[in-house]
C-alpha cells in the first residue's frame, strides 16, 4: 500500500510540470487566436499596404507571381503545397516541443520562450501593418487554396483564419525556429533533413501565394531579435544569481603577533639567581687561572 501511494505521488510529481507546459501552450494558442481577431479590419488598409509592398519589393526581389506560375507548371504542385501549408505548420511546431520536452529537457524552456516571444512580436506587427496576401492583392497570383484546396481559410473561418495578416509570416518564423532548435540541440546527421523544413516552408508560402518574400524576411528578423533578447536576459539573470550567491567579502585577517620571549623581572628571585650564578662562574674561572698546571 505504501509503495503504491509513493508511486502515485511520483507520477503526480512528474505529470504536474507536463500539465503546466500544456496549459501554457494552450494559453499561447488562445492568445494567438485572440490577437489575430484584433486585426480583422477589412481589406481596405490591407490592400493599400499590399500595393505599397509590391512596389517596394520589385527593384530588389524576384516576383512571387512569376515563381508561382513556374512552379504550377508541374502537376499536383498546388495540391501538395496546400497540404504542406495546412498540415505541417502547427503539428510540426508541436512535435518539436514534445521532442524537446521528452529528450532534451534542458533546451525546452529556451525554445518555448523563443516561440512565445516570436509569436507575440508577430501579433504586434499584424496589428500595426495589416496586409493582404498575394492571392488576394490583385497582382495576378493564383489562389491555389480556392482553386485546388485544401484551404486553411474556409468560408466559415473564425478569427484565427484572418486572411489580412500576412506580415510577418509566422509560418516561416516558426519553421525557422524548428530548424534552428533541431540543429542547435541534436547531433544526429538527420537534423539537417529536419532543417529543410524552413526552406520548404518558404517555397510553399510563395507557391500558395499566401506570403511575400518580405513577410519571411521580417519573420526571420523578429526571430533573431527574440533570440538575442532572451539570451541577454538569461545572462543578466545568471549574473544576478551569482551575485546573490557569492559570500560577503570578509575583512583581511590581521597578522598574528610573534610573542616576545619571557624575561624575568629585574627584582625577581630568578633574576638574582642568574646574577649569583654568573658571579660564581666568574670566580671559578679566576681560581682556575691561579692554580699552577
Amino acid at each position: 500500500m505504501v509503495s503504491t501511494a509513493a508511486a502515485r505521488g511520483v507520477l503526480r510529481g512528474r505529470a504536474r510540470p507536463l500539465l503546466v507546459e500544456i496549459g501554457l501552450l494552450l494559453v499561447l494558442f488562445a492568445f494567438y487566436k485572440w490577437g489575430r481577431t484584433l486585426v480583422e479590419q477589412g481589406p481596405g488598409q490591407a490592400m493599400s499596404n499590399a500595393a505599397w509592398l509590391w512596389g517596394f519589393e520589385r527593384p530588389w526581389l524576384p516576383s512571387e507571381v512569376a515563381l508561382q506560375h513556374w512552379a504550377l507548371g508541374w502537376e499536383h504542385t498546388a495540391f501538395l503545397a496546400n497540404v504542406y501549408y495546412v498540415g505541417v505548420h502547427f503539428p510540426g511546431t508541436a512535435l518539436l516541443l514534445v521532442w524537446l520536452y521528452a529528450r532534451h529537457r534542458s533546451s525546452y524552456a529556451r525554445v518555448r520562450n523563443e516561440l512565445v516571444a516570436l509569436t507575440a512580436a508577430g501579433l504586434v506587427v499584424h496589428m500595426l501593418f495589416p496586409l493582404a496576401p498575394p492571392r488576394l492583392a490583385g497582382i495576378g497570383a493564383v489562389d491555389t487554396m480556392l482553386t485546388v484546396g485544401p484551404s486553411a481559410y474556409p468560408a466559415a473561418a473564425d478569427g484565427i483564419a484572418n486572411q489580412y495578416a500576412a506580415m510577418p509570416s509566422l509560418h516561416i518564423g516558426w519553421a525557422l525556429l524548428v530548424a534552428v532548435a533541431v540543429v542547435r540541440v541534436s547531433r544526429s546527421p538527420w537534423r539537417w533533413a529536419v532543417a529543410l523544413h524552413a526552406p520548404a516552408t518558404v517555397l510553399v508560402v510563395v507557391v500558395t501565394a499566401n506570403h511575400y518574400w518580405t513577410d519571411g524576411i521580417v519573420a526571420a528578423a523578429l526571430l533573431a531579435g527574440s533570440m538575442a533578447l532572451l539570451s541577454a536576459a538569461g545572462r543578466l539573470r545568471r549574473g544576478a544569481m551569482k551575485t546573490r550567491a557569492a559570500p560577503a567579502p570578509q575583512p583581511p585577517a590581521r597578522p598574528a603577533e610573534t610573542p616576545r620571549a619571557a624575561r624575568p623581572a629585574t627584582g625577581s628571585p630568578a633574576a638574582h639567581g642568574d646574577r649569583d650564578s654568573g658571579r660564581r662562574t666568574g670566580d671559578k674561572a679566576r681560581d682556575d687561572e691561579l692554580v699552577p698546571a
